[in-house]
């Protein structure tokens, strides 16, 4: 045997490589289709999730955050005293009639503040009275020094809360 006949034979041997088996029993564009839609769902949901984390909660009212305020303090009735707790007050009750009604109530003082008031007021009658009592009490304690106790600073929160409330009676 020559060494061309030997060749021949070794080529007859070996055979041409054979593709590979598909051994899934699932077609390929199910499972693209699949994961895209898994992934599409996914966004969708994050998407949801960060839209409803984001909407903006409404600001709270004047009125709202005044009577926080108030309600905050009012644990400290006996713990301050009489002056410290008048000025913590009459600075919310002040606070309140800017935001609510826009007037210069943090940047009068009160007997400038209750002159404006009579000339033209968006309050009623028994508001402006109750105002008006309140803010001579507040302006007593703070600048006459006079000694309040702790009843006195109950009348005050009682009477901003009647203020802020619209002289509604207390009910905190």
């Amino acid at each position: 045997m020559s060494i061309l006949s030997l060749s021949a034979l070794a080529v007859e041997e070996f055979h041409d490589i054979v593709p590979p088996v598909d051994y899934s029993l699932i077609s390929p564009w199910l499972i693209f289709a699949t994961t895209f839609v898994a992934l599409s769902l996914l966004g969708v949901v994050i998407w949801w999730f960060a839209r409803r984390r984001k909407l903006p909660l409404p600001p709270k009212l004047p009125r709202d955050i005044a009577l926080e305020e108030i309600e905050r303090i009012r644990h400290e009735i006996d713990r301050v005293s009489a002056y410290e707790f008048s000025i913590r007050l009459s600075d919310i009750l002040r606070r309140y009639v800017t935001r609510q009604y826009g007037l210069p109530a943090t940047r009068q003082t009160s007997i400038e503040f209750l002159t404006a008031l009579a000339k033209a007021s968006p309050f009623s009658t028994d508001e402006k009275s109750l105002l008006e009592d309140f803010l001579s009490r507040c302006d007593l304690i703070k600048f006459a020094r006079y000694e309040a106790t702790s009843a006195d600073s109950q009348l005050l929160l009682d009477e901003a809360i009647r203020f802020v409330q619209g002289g509604q009676l207390a009910t905190i």
